[in-house]
């Protein structure tokens, strides 16, 4: 099994799209409903296939995020990536070493629907892996 994508409710196309664009996610179409919802899909440049999907649904009215902790992103440099994303605009959270200096580099993001993004740049070795029981 794996995880194919997940999808969050968006008060604004537009403005989430270009956000997410901004970000880095390239659109792969639109799916318009005669209800006047729509679905967009979206992926990472290194991604094979959609990993995201922005629900549009006017007359369900404003977007309320709750029960909704966060998703991640990991870049290839937190320092590179704060800076493309501040200098397009948008407002990255200063570096973070939650597990100390050893551990991972994160950032968080907010979307304009107040979803939460963590950008995490992994330490030398990748992210760390489960043990085998």
């Amino acid at each position: 099994m794996k995880t194919v994508l997940f999808a969050l409710r968006v008060s604004d196309l537009e403005r989430s799209l270009a956000f997410y664009t901004t970000v880095g996610y390239v659109d792969l179409g639109t799916v318009p409903f005669e209800d006047g919802s729509s679905l967009v899909w979206l992926r990472l440049p290194d991604e094979p296939s959609v990993s995201l999907e922005l629900v549009h649904r006017p007359a369900d009215g404003p977007v309320e995020v709750g029960g909704f902790a966060h998703f991640a992103i990991e870049v290839e440099s937190l320092a590179d990536t704060l800076a493309r994303l501040t200098a397009a605009g948008l407002h990255p959270g200063a570096p973070e070493l939650p597990a100390g200096p050893d551990g991972p580099k994160t950032s968080w993001l907010i979307d304009p629907d107040g979803y939460r993004i963590e950008l995490v740049e992994w330490p030398p070795g990748g992210a760390p892996q489960p043990e085998n029981s």
